[in-house]
């Protein structure tokens, strides 16, 4: 038989053209795999190897494309007793006798796991899986109230939950001592903290401190450690972030937001967790007197949480401000908004103004120049009022409300008069 390799133009044209209805079998014909797949490169017309680059990560189950950065190019989880949900693509995993456990203490902020958090989760959910046959489980400790309904599905096997009054507000101490008895109890492989100034950074490096351990901080990327089985090695940033630090991964992490994916593929059991010998004591010498009262207004664009943003859509500017004063909303601009006039240089949002990481961004008549949406991009939730459907801000929004923007700002504010009104009228 000739050696002679046979090139066949059709079936390297479909491996070429995603749309194309053969195309996921035509690329696992190429790649020798039955039923699915994705080659990476192949041998084009010319005679040159041509490469894919749409088979590097892979794709979750909304259609949205998710990078492996383990440098695995899987996007399988360990099938431990996994079965599928009925309604849903994702996997329900119940790990019943966890080899070891991986303990996560998110911010949850405003009782909310924030995208750091759920980077976290899928950190903990990485090292917890390592070896299929022995997996771990993850624990989320959780003080105070939380309004999450779905913790199963962020990765999270069991959940550890401190709900008395006492660890409400700032009480380092009551925490501290809370975690000293889950690592007396439970013993916990590694303990994870988000290394943000929401809280984690310090409660981990107190805890760490107490524990006389050495923690790793500012970690965003971890790799397995070929020296040594079923070891991990972590890149840390150093010198005011002017550099990268490798040593071997410690128990005590303290990681950066985007340190790994956030968990999409499965469903976890998130089992309610209780152990003993918790016995929560004030101190005196330590009182939280709450919350300071803060004029939105007064709120620098960088450190504002609830950002309303208006751009070359906002006809009326003295509702907008209204709008924004009701809401309880700092105000933000797009560039021609302050070019404009309508708002003053320090109010600009984007890359050419300032970046922002607020946790809800509400972008209204503002079609999204790219250097806007570069400077969103940390925001967790993005809604856009626009009467552009195609609009950028709309393909990029989180919801998205077609209409004229003073009707629907107008609408807004009055449902949140009404309600404050009931509310008042209750008391």
């Amino acid at each position: 038989m000739s050696e002679i390799r046979r090139r066949d133009p059709r079936r390297e044209w479909i491996a070429r053209n995603r749309l194309h209805p053969e195309h996921a079998s035509v690329l696992a014909a190429l790649d020798g795999i039955e039923g699915g797949g994705a080659t990476s490169e192949w041998l084009g017309p010319s005679g040159v190897i041509r490469k894919n680059p749409r088979a590097v990560g892979f794709i979750g189950p909304s259609g949205i494309k998710r990078i492996d950065r383990s440098g695995l190019q899987s996007g399988s989880q360990p099938t431990v007793s996994a079965m599928a949900v009925s309604g849903d693509s994702r996997r329900a995993v119940n790990i019943a006798e966890p080899a070891f456990l991986v303990a996560v203490v998110p911010d949850l902020i405003g009782g909310r796991l924030s995208a750091h958090d759920k980077d976290m989760l899928g950190l903990a959910r990485r090292l917890a899986d390592v070896d299929v046959g022995r997996p771990g489980a993850v624990v989320a400790i959780l003080f105070c109230e939380h309004k999450e309904e779905a913790l199963g599905e962020v990765g999270i096997d069991k959940v550890l939950h401190f709900n008395e009054a006492i660890y409400a507000g700032f009480a380092p101490e009551v925490r501290l001592a809370a975690l000293t008895t889950v690592e007396r109890e439970l013993a916990p492989r590694y303990w994870l903290f988000p290394d943000s100034p929401l809280g984690g950074a310090d409660l981990g490096r107190r805890l760490a401190l107490r524990l006389n351990e050495r923690p790793a901080t500012g970690v965003w990327q971890i790799e397995a450690d070929n020296e040594a089985l079923l070891g991990w090695r972590c890149t840390a940033r150093g010198a005011a972030g002017s550099l990268d630090i490798q040593r071997p991964l410690p128990r005590f992490v303290l990681a950066l937001a985007e340190c790994a994916e956030p968990v999409d593929e499965t469903r976890h059991a998130a089992e309610r967790l209780s152990i003993a010998g918790v016995t929560p004591t004030t101190l005196s010498r330590i009182e939280d007197l709450g919350q300071v009262a803060v004029d939105p207004a007064g709120v620098a664009l960088a450190e504002a949480e609830f950002i309303l943003s208006g751009g070359n859509g906002v006809k009326n500017w003295d509702a907008f401000h209204h709008a924004a004063k009701v809401l309880g909303a700092t105000e933000g601009a797009s560039r021609v908004a302050v070019d404009d006039g309508f708002m003053t240089r320090d109010r600009q949002v984007g890359a050419t103004g300032t970046w922002v990481t607020a946790r809800v961004y509400l972008a209204v008549g503002i079609s999204g120049a790219i250097q806007h949406l570069q400077g969103i991009q940390r925001c967790d939730k993005v809604v856009a009022i626009n009467l552009d459907p195609g609009c950028d801000m709309i393909k990029r929004a989180d919801l998205a409300v077609i209409g004229d923007s003073a009707e629907i700002l107008a609408a807004l504010v009055g449902m949140v008069e009404q309600r404050r009104g009931g509310q008042r009228d209750a008391a």
